[in-house]
């Protein structure tokens, strides 16, 4: 391991980061990639994982990709293995794969394969990743190298009422439950776990329903900096949270919505 010489550098570092290849996953890795750390991108989209690592490749960190659906055990583990190989080693897990409800059906009319397959890639992708990562991080403390960093996306709908998205309101509810378990279980060995709670933010998830200038004209004037946020926005606190400064920031949900939840 590198001897870091500033608080932010993050040489010597990797971390993961699902659903890496897009929106704030893709401005996560970006800014990891900035600060020195080595990334590994995983996504179910074997093209969009390649055109993530393309934007990347002026940086001089090393980025790989792999595919990977974060709802199959299976798939999980073997990314996770690929990556070690890679890299000897991973030192933060950002768990940002997930997809969206879409608010088109009310709770009466809710099958049980949607309410199903949103737990299997929200919440179940979320298990799987950090198991693998933590497991993985207390092995390293267990010899003598205690350091881990595990983040996970959670979202505002965790905190407010959602109609016709309980589904998805409720895996990023629980999102908040596990990573202050987990900041409890795994204190000892050097591990933290924090959520990043985003508002509005662009990205290819929620470009359709931005583009719509009823909801627009709504949202708008409830945002204080009265614009969406951008995936870069969450460049800086991934790399605090992947840091030594944050060593002692454990358990927290940060909300990063430009004043929305201030109303």
């Amino acid at each position: 391991m590198a001897t870091h010489q500033h608080i932010f550098d993050l040489s010597g570092r990797v971390a993961v980061i699902t659903g890496g290849n897009g929106g704030i996953g893709l401005g996560i890795a970006q800014a990891l990639a900035a600060a020195g750390c080595d990334v590994s991108i995983w996504g179910r989209n074997a093209d969009k994982n390649r055109s993530a690592a393309a934007t990347m490749a002026a940086c001089a960190c090393k980025v790989d990709t792999h595919v990977c659906d974060v709802s199959d055990a299976t798939s999980v583990k073997s990314a996770m293995a690929a990556t070690l190989d890679t890299f000897g080693r991973v030192d933060g897990c950002f768990a940002n794969a997930g997809i969206g409800g879409g608010g088109r059906h009310a709770f009466i009319d809710r099958t049980e394969e949607q309410w199903r397959s949103m737990f299997a890639t929200n919440l179940d992708g979320v298990f799987h990743v950090f198991q693998a990562a933590a497991r993985h991080m207390t092995e390293r403390a267990a010899s003598g190298d205690p350091f881990g960093r595990l983040v996970a996306t959670s979202s505002l709908a965790s905190l407010f009422g959602t109609a016709r998205n309980e589904h998805y309101a409720a895996t990023k509810a629980a999102i908040n439950a596990l990573v202050r378990a987990l900041a409890v279980e795994l204190a000892r060995q050097g591990v933290t776990a924090n959520a990043i709670l985003p508002g509005w933010i662009k990205s290819d998830m929620t470009a359709g329903i931005m583009a719509n200038e009823k909801f627009v004209n709504a949202v708008m004037p409830r945002i204080p900096m009265r614009r969406f946020g951008d995936p870069s926005d969450f460049g800086g606190i991934a790399v605090y949270l992947m840091s030594q400064a944050s060593s002692y920031h454990t358990a927290d949900c940060f909300v990063i919505d430009g004043g929305y939840t201030a109303f």
